[in-house]
């Protein structure tokens, strides 16, 4: 498709449709998108905050708009540059910054923005968090209680130690006898909960016995840090929750082979009263209907035998010997000083970091879209 069009600061000080001008201030840079919208992100000299800021002037209308904006932000920087990813996201590069932080995306046109705009009636953006190298999505694993996906997920988290991880639940209820805040889960008041998910930092909750459970988008992205790939074990009203979040991840359904075979597994614990019994039979049979939900789960596993059932997962998620290694393309170590470029030709995305005027070394990333 060529190269993209540079975006500089001069350039983008005027509007080529209407001759309006666009008066940037502090440390910001700025990206149209479509003929009627220009993005501008980053912060201003005076800002009292220490996270980016986003506000799109619209050509329509001729007039600045600041938009909703959830997600979890990135910290404040004194040099961007931005770079139109695909036609629903917009890539931000942070100057001065390593790896951890470097690479953020803004969702400005994805299935979840659109949603949230429905929702608000005004103009939604979203943050997520670039990662370096595999990067692999993210596996939400559903199943009625007594299906076994807890015993299947153990089994691959044992074996693969240096590959999974879980992400921490968040919850309002008072931590008990030796629950650690930040392992067992993330204690917090339900006023910020609250707060949180209003403001679009959660992937899916619930209301359980008067408290609040939760996954935040910033328990996932702490487990992709790490370099593992991130499991939730959540429910199938959770599933459909991330489903229509902007999280891109595979959607796996465990279920029995019959409801009857379901039944006398969960007899078989003998830990259960008969009335616990059967408020998880009732919740199953929901469960189940759900699962067949067209569009909510990618695959269904049925766990008539459990080494069986295991195998299959692990060639669902392309971990038998001899399966394609995915290429890293960039180094596990980035860092992106404060002079840098960025452009796009074709498919690939350039970062050149120094400055070109001076003899000095020059790194240049190379980013696929």
């Amino acid at each position: 498709m060529g190269e993209a069009p540079a975006f500089f600061i001069d350039d983008l000080k005027k509007d080529l449709t209407n001759g309006d001008i666009l008066k940037l201030e502090g440390h910001e840079t700025a990206i149209n998108i479509g003929l009627s919208k220009t993005y501008v992100i980053g912060g201003m000299d005076n800002e009292s905050t220490s996270n980016i800021e986003v506000r799109i002037y619209d050509k329509s209308i001729g007039d600045w708009v600041i938009p909703i904006v959830l997600g979890a932000k990135p910290n404040s920087s004194k040099c961007y540059s931005a770079v139109l990813f695909d036609e629903d996201r917009i890539l931000v590069i942070k100057g001065n910054s390593t790896s951890d932080d470097c690479f953020w995306f803004l969702e400005v046109n994805t299935a979840f923005v659109r949603e949230q705009k429905r929702r608000f009636e005004t103009d939604v953006v979203a943050w997520s968090k670039g990662v370096i190298g595999e990067a692999e999505i993210p596996i939400v694993i559903s199943g009625p209680s007594g299906v076994g996906k807890g015993t299947l997920i153990s089994k691959l988290v044992e074996e693969f130690p240096s590959k999974f991880g879980f992400s921490v639940s968040h919850t309002t209820r008072a931590s008990r006898n030796k629950e650690q805040n930040g392992v067992h889960y993330h204690f917090t008041e339900r006023n910020v909960m609250e707060k949180d998910i209003q403001d679009g930092k959660f992937l899916e909750f619930a209301s359980v016995h008067g408290n609040l459970y939760g996954t935040s988008i910033e328990a996932v992205e702490a487990v992709t840090d790490k370099g593992k790939r991130c499991i939730l074990d959540i429910d199938v009203q959770g599933a459909r929750s991330v489903r229509a979040s902007s999280l891109e991840a595979i959607f796996i359904f465990i279920r029995p082979p019959s409801f009857e075979d379901l039944e006398k597994r969960l007899r078989a614990r003998g830990t259960e009263t008969e009335e616990q019994i059967q408020k998880r039979l009732k919740n199953a049979r929901v469960e189940l209907e759900q699962g067949n939900s067209p569009g909510l789960f990618d695959h269904i596993l049925v766990n008539d035998d459990l080494e069986t059932c295991y195998k299959n997962l692990k060639k669902l998620l392309g971990l038998n010997e001899g399966a394609e290694t995915i290429h890293k393309l960039l180094p596990e170590f980035v860092e992106v000083p404060l002079e840098h470029t960025a452009s796009k030709i074709d498919q690939k995305i350039l970062i050149n970091c120094g400055n070109a005027e001076e003899n000095s070394d020059r790194n240049t990333y190379v980013i696929y879209s």
